[in-house]
This record gives structure tokens, sequence and C-alpha cells, in this order.
């Protein structure tokens, strides 16, 4: 954690500790969390037999989760339509 800690203050990255016990306060982080579970996680029809195959089925979902599947606090857009919409302003 210092390692990380030191490397942020160097890049100028301002680091935010959030209070334990307070999933409120990191909503989209916990949705996410939340949305990986039910579509990635449980599914029983992946068979990695590798932690290779594994990160490849994540990657998929990753890219699924913001580029392809609408998102209802977005107003249905994928958060990569969001981010360009913003950009564009």
């Amino acid at each position: 954690m210092r390692d990380f800690e030191s490397e942020c203050a160097k890049q100028k990255i301002p680091l935010f500790v959030l209070p334990p016990s307070r999933p409120q306060w990191n909503g989209g982080v916990e949705r996410a969390n939340r949305t990986f579970r039910e579509e990635l996680y449980a599914r029983n029809d992946i068979r990695a037999e590798s932690i290779g195959e594994f990160k490849y089925e994540l990657q998929k979902a990753v890219k699924k989760y913001n580029s392809y599947r609408p998102h209802f606090s977005l107003n249905g857009m994928t958060p990569y339509e969001y981010t360009n919409q913003l950009l564009a302003a």
C-alpha cells in the first residue's frame, strides 16, 4: 500500500479513502461488482481450465459491460457512449 500511495503522490493523483462498511459512498463500484457476480461469476457454462482462459472470459465481460450493455443510470447508454458524449460536449 505504501508503494501505491507513494507512486500516486509522485504522479499527483489524489487518493480518497472511503470509510469501511459504507457501500452508499461507492455505489458505482458496488453495482458493477453485483453485475459481474450475476453475469459472469455465477455462469455455469464457463469452463475455464486455467487463469488465462478465465482472464479471457473476464475481458469479454468487461468489453460487454462497457461497450454493449445499456446502463439504466446512464439513460440506456453504454459507458463508452456516455464517455464519448461527455468528451464531445
